[in-house]
Parts: structure tokens; C-alpha cells; sequence
């Protein structure tokens, strides 16, 4: 990495440009490998585009700018795209972003880079539903059998807003549907968007969309981006529906099932590149703040499934951005 950023001090910016809508597919479908790569095509979103290279989406708020995820680029043209993205953008703040992206910024910036949360990563050669630490799973399929629910794999929706609707009713945040980290559950761009529908009685009551993660224009993985299950359902529709789903993707020859963003899941030990204040912030906001979000609830249900967990990190200018994850939860629309 330091060879790399020795070797920016020679280049000069980038020239920036405009993709067409389907320049921007081909790059999702050549480097999209992060869990959030589809997500940054949702409705809203701005972008910093490179003819030739890639491009890094976000958005603003309050003057404010807001990175979502990896650069959709080679791997080797990291530092070259954020280079010039932080040229035009000197305080963006960068959310749900990996090591290498941390790495870079930290070293050629002095940015911090603090853990956000988790991910989670399934090898699906490796799945099956034995082991204890399993037998919840276990569980909530031998009670949907009992219950008589069926799970179907559906290209048109079905009552998906009315459950949507009941279901947010449920939820600590019960305005909106949560945009920017989770993306809306109607995009215009859908290609390979994978729905799974749980039924009872021939009624829908919960379902889960999945989303493409790409590599070399091949799906690598999906991740379960929009969740909703029925109130009355709400114990083991998830893992009846996830637990159908990976058997599919898994007979098709998908290497891998990606669990999305744990927030606030994190390490006890702390990073030399950390805010040592936001750390501990974070840290007390899972643990109290369970009111604002199910932290402990989501963590716990992702953990059954015993994925490999991966750090997930924010980037930003000062050890407490107060201002800017106050606007981002606006953005977000958990405030």
C-alpha cells in the first residue's frame, strides 16, 4: 500500500466522467464483490465516476457526504479512485468499507477508520444444519413443517407491501423503510434479484429478497438485502426462508452466501487506526441502545449460522464525527 501511495504523489487527478446506466451494470458486474455493491444503484444515489476505472457512490445530506462501500473498481485502482474522489470530497465520511479502503485512507490521509460493525460469509460446500450450535435452526424448520409452511422461489411480488407495512409496524424504527445501508425494497434495476416467499395456507407471510455479489461478471454469492415476515411469524420465518434459499444457490454452484452488515458487532480489542472515543461509543450504544435498534437481536440471529465474520469499518476526519453520523442517521432515516 505504501508503494502505491508513494506513486499517486506523481499522478495527477483523475479526469472524471458520466456512465450510462449500462456502463455502470458492467462495472457492478466486473468488481461488484462487496456486500453492498447492488445497493449502491438504489434510487438516490450520486456518483464519482473514472472512464476505464470504476466509480464510488454517495450521498449528501446537510452538506455532508456519505461513501457507501468499497469503490466498484479493481482492487488495484482503490487508491487511485480514492485519491481522486478525496481530492473533490476532503470530508466525506465512508461507511460499511473494508480493510484495504481503511488502510489506504488512514495512511494516505490520516483518516480514521473504525470498526462499524461485521459481515458474515457462509461457504456453502461446507454448509449443513449439524452441529449444536445449529439446533435453533434445526428447530425453526421442524416447527414451520409442523405449521405448514412452504417455501417457493416467486419473480412477482406477493402481498409484499402489505407484509412490509405490518412488519415496519413491529420494528424500533417505524416511520420508513431504512434507505442508504439497506437498500429500498423497490429498485429500478432488479437483474438477478432473487425473491423467496414463505406460504401458509397459500397465503405469503414472510419472504426474503436476496441481491447479486459479482466477480468477473459471475454471481459469487448472494446477500439477504430486504427481510419481512408476517407479526405472527416472526420466529423462524428467517431461517426456514434462508435455510430453503442456500440449498437452491448452493445446487446451482454458488460458492458462497453473504449475511450482510451486523452493526455495532465488534471487536473488544481496538485497531491503531481507531477512534479509541468512537470505539467505546459504539460499544455502549449496543449495549444500551437496543431501543434505537435491535442490535443484539440481528447479531444474535446471524450468528446461528456460523458464518466467517469480517470486519466492517467507517472513515472519517475527526475521532468523534458527532455532526456527521447525527446526518447520516437522518440520511438513513433512523432518526
Amino acid at each position: 500500500m505504501s508503494d502505491q501511495i508513494l506513486a499517486l504523489d506523481r499522478v495527477g487527478t483523475l479526469e472524471s466522467g458520466s456512465f450510462t446506466f449500462t456502463e455502470r451494470v458492467g462495472f457492478l458486474k466486473k468488481y461488484g464483490t462487496h456486500s453492498q455493491s447492488f445497493s449502491t444503484l438504489q434510487p438516490g444515489m450520486q456518483y464519482f465516476d473514472v472512464p476505464g476505472m470504476g466509480y464510488i457512490a454517495y450521498m449528501r445530506k446537510w452538506g455532508a457526504t456519505f461513501v457507501l462501500s468499497d469503490p466498484v473498481c479493481a482492487p488495484e485502482d482503490f487508491g487511485s479512485l480514492l485519491e481522486s474522489f478525496h481530492q473533490k470530497f476532503p470530508n466525506a465520511s465512508y461507511i460499511q468499507v473494508s480493510k484495504p479502503v481503511v488502510d489506504f485512507l488512514h495512511l494516505r490521509f490520516g483518516l480514521y477508520g473504525t470498526q462499524f460493525g461485521s459481515e458474515s460469509r457462509i461457504d456453502l460446500s461446507k454448509w449443513s444444519l449439524s452441529g449444536k450450535k445449529k439446533q435453533i435452526l434445526r428447530t425453526a424448520l421442524n416447527q414451520a413443517e409442523k405449521n405448514g409452511i412452504t417455501v417457493k422461489e416467486r419473480f412477482s411480488d406477493d402481498h409484499t407491501r402489505e407484509i412490509s407495512e405490518a412488519w415496519i409496524r413491529t420494528r424500533k424504527c417505524k416511520s420508513n423503510e431504512i434507505r442508504f445501508l439497506i437498500r429500498p425494497m423497490e429498485m429500478d434495476y432488479r437483474e438477478n434479484e432473487r425473491h423467496f416467499y414463505a406460504y401458509q395456507d397459500g397465503k405469503a407471510v414472510g419472504f426474503i429478497y436476496f441481491d447479486p455479489i459479482y466477480r468477473n461478471n459471475e454471481i459469487i454469492s448472494y446477500v439477504p438485502n430486504i427481510s419481512r415476515a408476517n407479526a405472527d411469524f416472526r420466529q423462524g420465518i428467517f431461517y426456514t426462508l434462508m435455510a430453503h434459499a442456500m440449498e437452491v444457490f448452493r445446487a446451482e454452484g454458488v460458492p458462497y452466501l453473504d449475511l450482510g452488515l451486523i452493526p455495532l458487532s465488534l471487536d473488544s480489542a481496538t485497531e491503531h487506526q481507531e477512534s479509541r472515543l468512537l470505539k467505546r461509543l459504539l460499544h455502549g450504544v449496543y449495549e444500551k441502545g437496543n431501543f434505537l435498534y435491535n442490535f443484539k437481536g440481528l447479531e444474535f440471529t446471524k450468528s446461528r449460522f456460523r458464518g466467517e465474520n469480517i470486519k466492517t469499518y467507517c472513515c472519517h476526519k475527526r475521532s468523534i464525527p458527532a455532526l456527521e453520523f447525527f446526518a447520516m442517521f437522518k440520511l438513513t432515516r433512523l432518526l
